[in-house]
């Protein structure tokens, strides 16, 4: 009797199972977004989304939560029940968190529904600065040593990456640091004549390109991009950039781990038609974003060599509280 009641109850519970992915979703589903209204992410986000839905057949209620750098949103989410009912919308910062003491999950605890899209860091100088590409300010630095001034925005932060991966490539460079409270405010300065050079996403810095306020020396990247196609990537001058390229801050919608397989594909294929439609395509495109759209095992690698590549160079300039060897992240190339 016991072992038919048993086997009945694991068929029921299979069908049970079984039913509720293949109706999924069947009710509303909760995306969580890790930074407040009218963000980047947010932006993103509520592009791509309604896209989504149609492709899902059902409503995807978006709600901002802020607070810790992303992570009460985060931990929101990775406490929730693994059904595909509560997305976490987030940026690159949680794969950071562990190093710099921020919190004790990372997106190892989540399964990449899509990396939706990255931005470009790009290293721009005052239109009057004494040099007009990337070999020069080499030339400059070395010739007058701690004279060179460069925006920074913090630990963690596109200038604090992009600066570490050239003192790491080039050597330590002898440039002064000059903090701001965010991009905005940095470039704001590099056109007054504040600063002398910035790294910066594409997307902040190209009206102030176009309009001849600042001038680009190099693109971050494998290679040059389509908006400024006459600016070389740093490849070009220096192999040794490709171990920590293609980099800059991302935009990604994941599950936490336990989803099941055939729900994770559901929201993969919805994300991935939504980053297709032309209105999500256009809005990259115009925020200078490099459009990803990628997910699975490639999404995966993405965030490690991501995570092993930033968390070093932060690591070996001094600014992280505990060293990424604590946790198991591997030095890029090892």
């Amino acid at each position: 009797m016991y072992p038919k009641l048993i086997g009945a109850l694991v068929a029921l519970g299979l069908t049970a199972t079984i039913a509720t992915a293949q109706d999924y979703p069947s009710k509303e589903i909760q995306g969580i977004i890790q930074w407040g209204a009218g963000g980047s992410t947010d932006t993103v986000m509520r592009s791509v989304t309604p896209h989504a839905e149609d492709v899902l057949g059902g409503t995807v209620v978006m709600q901002n939560m802020t607070g810790a750098v992303g992570a009460i949103a985060l931990n929101h989410v990775a406490g929730s029940t693994a059904d595909g009912y509560t997305l976490l919308m987030g940026a690159e910062n949680p794969m950071l968190y562990k190093v710099m003491g921020l919190g004790d999950k990372d997106y190892g605890e989540f399964i990449p529904i899509n990396i939706l899209a990255r931005g470009t860091p790009i290293l721009v100088a005052n239109k009057d600065a004494p040099y007009d590409d990337y070999a020069g300010l080499m030339a400059y630095i070395a010739e007058n040593p701690g004279e060179v001034r460069i925006g920074s925005t913090g630990p963690g932060g596109v200038p604090s990456v992009v600066t570490a991966m050239m003192n790491t490539v080039e050597g330590e460079l002898d440039l002064i640091a000059v903090p701001y409270d965010g991009d905005g405010p940095a470039l704001t300065a590099l056109q007054g004549g504040a600063i002398d050079v910035m790294p910066a996403v594409l997307g902040a810095a190209i009206e102030g390109i176009r309009a001849g306020n600042i001038k680009p020396l190099a693109v971050f990247d494998l290679a040059p991009n389509s908006k400024l196609p006459d600016v070389p990537a740093v490849t070009s001058f220096n192999e040794a950039y490709s171990t920590y390229l293609p980099w800059g801050p991302f935009f990604g919608v994941f599950v936490p781990k336990g989803t099941p397989d055939d729900v994770v594909a559901k929201l993969s294929d919805a994300y991935a038609t939504g980053a297709r439609h032309p209105d999500f395509v256009e809005l990259m495109d115009s925020r200078g974003f490099t459009l990803m759209s990628i997910s699975g095992d490639e999404a995966d690698a993405f965030l490690t060599k991501w995570q092993q590549g930033t968390a070093w160079l932060l690591h070996d300039a001094g600014l992280t509280k505990t060293s990424p060897e604590e946790f198991g992240i591997a030095r890029p190339g090892e």
